[in-house]
């Protein structure tokens, strides 16, 4: 039976090879309910290929995966987004030349039946769109707006929009602030802090440490495809923290 402390994702021993390159040397990361975990490493950690395993873009050599107790295995990204897991990407996830309201609801488009015909519910996506946006206090956005006319930050915010609409579990961002104004990234913070307060767990992944350290309230810390640290927020500090990505093994001061 389910408790409140079961983790939300449990991955165990995850190995992932690219041809001769083991990018992963058997890693276990956990996400608990409620809780935003910062995934921090410095370049060619293994960040990017843990998260595209749970997202469905890659397929673990080895290990395991479970989501809310149960076993689970993902052989696209469609298959992780029905269980509730959507991922925010720093440059892709929508189609820039259509417009919102279509990418709002990309491979879940509603449909009106005409006898054996079907056509999209063009109407409803509009109405449907420009609701969630309003929801979530995403403002000077219109559903027809076509997404390549619109700066990273409304791109962004559209994407973590659409978790919000559908009724995600589990966001995973990756890299939301880069390349973005300093009210943008007022923005997509008030968003993740809507995120949880909706209780939806987050994965945030960023080379801005301070940023991280300010947002999470774990970090899973990787070093050339292994896991060398977890920590709660309380046992490490915000200069360890860089130190230990820095120096790929785990510096804590004496008097702490």
């Amino acid at each position: 039976m389910k408790t409140e402390k079961e983790p939300l994702v449990k991955m165990v021993n995850i190995k992932k090879k690219f041809g001769a390159v083991q990018a992963l040397k058997g890693v276990d990361f956990q996400v608990n309910p409620d809780e935003i975990v910062g995934l921090v490493g410095d370049n060619g950690a293994g960040k990017s290929t843990l998260m595209g395993i749970l997202s469905g873009m890659y397929t673990p050599t080895e290990g395991k995966i479970c989501f809310q107790g149960k076993k689970v295995s993902f052989s696209s990204p469609k298959d992780a987004r029905m269980l509730g897991i959507e991922t925010v990407h720093q440059d892709f996830g929508l189609l820039g030349l259509i417009n919102v309201s279509r990418n709002m609801f990309m491979g879940a488009e509603p449909v009106k039946k005409f006898g054996p015909l079907r056509f999209l519910d063009l109407a409803k996506m509009e109405r449907e769109t420009q609701g969630a946006l309003e929801k979530v206090g995403i403002k000077g956005i219109e559903p027809n707006y076509i997404i390549n006319h619109l700066s990273g930050g409304q791109r962004q915010a559209i994407k973590i929009g659409r978790a919000m609409y559908f009724k995600a579990n589990l966001v995973i961002l990756d890299e939301p602030y880069t390349a973005l104004s300093v009210r943008e990234r007022d923005k997509i913070w008030s968003l993740i802090m809507e995120l949880k307060k909706r209780r939806v767990s987050v994965v945030y992944i960023s080379h801005d440490i301070r940023i991280v350290y300010d947002l999470a309230d774990r970090f899973v810390i990787l070093d050339a495809g292994t896991k060398i640290g977890d920590f709660k927020k309380g046992e490490i500090s915000l200069e360890n923290l860089i130190a230990t990505i820095r120096e790929g093994k785990i510096v804590i001061d004496k008097e702490r």
